[in-house]
């Protein structure tokens, strides 16, 4: 697997579908601070969306969607002038799978959210911008509308397992969003994600990934990428924040930390696992990495935390 679908896998994200907004005239809707990565497309119409912390509104035109990675206030509006609605109020009134704000129906929007398993905000969530804007207008689009109209098809006919099926989709959209991020704004991006915008990094993330217990050296992997070991390791540095080979600790223990939530296996064959030929190396590592030893974590995985930016 490619990082990006490494660590996808590892999130485990789920796509949660919400009723639809339907609205007209002059209306705004004030949302709480969402607990997880909120997501709006536009289906009909225009507005805006402001976002608590953001400086400026931004612009949606029909056919453009929206992420929202950190946990903040933000109203959708149909201008400046609107007193906005609480969005509880206004959805606990839907009917039919919509809910209805203003007066007539001239902007429609279908969304939901998703929900992911353990260090999406460190392995994610913190890469992205606070808002992932993606425009119709772009050609980048293409395949988002592509899943945008397969959900709005099954919320609007309902045929069996209409939900499950939306839901699926709306992760497929979510893998397509990212990756059309990428495409268009590559230095919006920070860490590993960076990295998957140089050819050359990109060729030694995917290296470590595809086999991470492998006693990977500087030198194997610039053979990988066919350049130098010092191209490969100020590149790497420049993108990713950190050495190859820092990167790959921290991903055998991210890989170590999935097997200890899901209870699978002895700490000595976790660490042979992740390429550690001893508990007591994973241990070193893993307490480094994530601030506890990983008994402890296995116990209580809430609980780690990432030591200080140099420790």
């Amino acid at each position: 697997m490619d990082p990006l679908e490494d660590v996808l896998a590892l999130l485990e994200p789920r796509g949660h579908l919400s009723a639809g907004l339907a609205a007209g005239g002059r209306w705004a809707v004030r949302f709480a601070a969402p607990d997880t990565v909120k997501f709006n497309a536009v289906r009909r119409g225009s507005c805006l969306l402001e976002v608590d912390g953001l400086d400026t509104p931004i612009p949606l035109a029909e056919g453009d969607c929206y992420l929202l990675t950190r946990r903040a206030p933000f109203t959708l509006r149909s201008g400046p002038e609107a007193v906005p609605l609480d969005a509880e109020a206004v959805f606990a009134a839907a009917e039919g799978g919509v809910a209805r704000t203003g007066e007539g129906d001239d902007v429609f929007l279908i969304g939901g959210a998703f929900s992911f398993g353990a260090r999406a905000q460190e392995l994610l969530l913190d890469r992205l911008p606070p808002v992932v804007h993606l425009p119709a207008g772009t050609p980048h689009a293409e395949t988002v509308r592509w899943a945008l109209t397969a959900i709005d098809r099954e919320l609007t006919d309902q045929p069996i397992a209409s939900t499950l099926v939306a839901e699926h989709l709306a992760v497929v959209m979510l893998v397509h969003v990212l990756r059309l991020h990428l495409a268009r704004e590559p230095h919006a991006v920070s860490g590993w994600l960076a990295g998957l915008a140089d050819p050359v990094v990109a060729t030694a993330l995917t290296s470590l990934h595809r086999d991470p217990a492998r006693p990977w050296t500087v030198a194997d992997l610039a053979s990988a990428a066919a350049v130098s070991r010092s191209t490969l390791a100020a590149r790497f540095k420049a993108t990713v924040g950190q050495g190859p080979l820092e990167y790959l600790t921290r991903w055998r223990v991210e890989l170590a930390a999935r097997q200890l939530r899901e209870g699978t296996g002895t700490l000595a064959s976790i660490a042979r696992s992740v390429g550690y030929g001893s508990e007591s190396a994973l241990s070193v590592a893993f307490k480094r990495t994530l601030g506890i030893p990983p008994a402890a974590y296995r116990r209580h995985p809430t609980h780690a935390f990432d030591p200080p930016s140099g420790a």
